[in-house]
C-alpha cells in the first residue's frame, strides 16, 4: 500500500482508499476489532503524512456484512469517527459506497464528505443521471462531489452511455474494466495480472471517448 500511495503521490494522483470489502469482514472478530482497524489505518496515514488519500470506509455498505457497524444502517458512525481524527489541522475526507443502481441513505449523506455511487447493473444510461438527481434530494444533502467509482458498462462508441450521462450530470465516472470469462491478458485494467497498455478495442474505445470529451493533451 505504501508503494502505491507513494507512486500515486509522485504522479499527482489521489487514491480512494477502501478499508473494508464484503467477504473480508467475516474474518474480523467483532465490532471492537472493526473500530480498531479503522483507527489504525487512519493513524498510519497520519504517521506517513499522506495528503493524496480519501477514504471509502467499505465497498457497497448496503449488501451483506457480518458486522452491523459496516452496514448502511450504522456505517455513518465510522464515517464520523474518521472525521473526528485530526492532526496538524488536517483530517481525511471520507464516505462509503452503495451497490449498483442504489441511492445513499440520509444518515450516510448527512455525514459524508463526498458521495460514491455504483453503476453496476444500470443498463439504461438514463438511470445514471436519475441516480444523481435522486441523491441531491436525499434529506441532508449539501453540495458535494458525486462520484461513480465503479461501473462495468461500456458502449463508448454510442452517443449515450453510462460514462457520458454521469458527466452530463456533473458527476465523476470510474472505469471498471475487468477481464471477462474467456478473455486474454490484453483485456481488463481491473484484473491481475494487468496489462496497463491500451491493448484492447474496449480500452481504446474508452480513451477515444475520454479524448473526445476532454479535448485530449495539448
Amino acid at each position: 500500500l505504501e508503494k502505491i500511495l507513494d507512486r500515486a503521490n509522485e504522479k499527482g494522483m489521489v487514491v480512494i482508499l477502501g478499508i473494508f470489502y464484503f467477504g473480508q469482514d467475516e474474518y474480523i472478530k467483532d465490532e471492537a476489532a472493526i473500530i480498531k482497524a479503522v483507527d489504525n489505518t487512519i493513524n498510519w496515514l497520519f504517521e506517513k503524512e499522506y495528503r493524496n488519500v480519501i477514504i471509502e470506509l467499505n465497498n457497497e455498505c448496503d449488501i451483506h456484512y457480518d458486522h452491523e457497524i459496516l452496514t448502511d444502517k450504522r456505517v455513518d458512525e465510522l464515517i464520523k469517527r474518521v472525521k473526528s481524527k485530526e492532526k496538524n489541522g488536517y483530517r481525511y475526507l471520507v464516505g462509503t459506497s452503495f451497490s449498483g443502481g442504489k441511492v445513499p441513505t440520509p444518515n450516510v449523506v448527512n455525514e459524508s464528505d463526498f458521495i460514491l455511487l455504483h453503476g453496476n447493473s444500470v443498463k439504461d444510461p438514463k438511470r445514471i443521471a436519475e441516480m444523481v438527481a435522486q441523491t441531491k434530494i436525499v434529506n441532508g444533502y449539501t453540495p458535494m462531489p458525486i462520484v461513480f467509482n465503479e461501473d462495468d458498462h461500456f458502449d463508448f462508441d454510442k452517443p449515450s452511455n453510462n460514462m457520458v450521462e454521469a458527466i452530463k450530470a456533473y458527476a465523476s465516472w470510474g472505469y471498471f474494466d475487468f477481464r471477462m470469462k474467456g478473455e486474454d491478458y490484453e483485456q481488463g485494467f481491473q484484473s491481475v495480472p494487468v496489462n496497463w497498455q491500451i491493448s484492447s478495442p474496449r480500452k481504446n474505445s474508452f480513451f477515444n471517448k475520454l479524448e473526445e470529451i476532454t479535448g485530449g493533451l495539448k
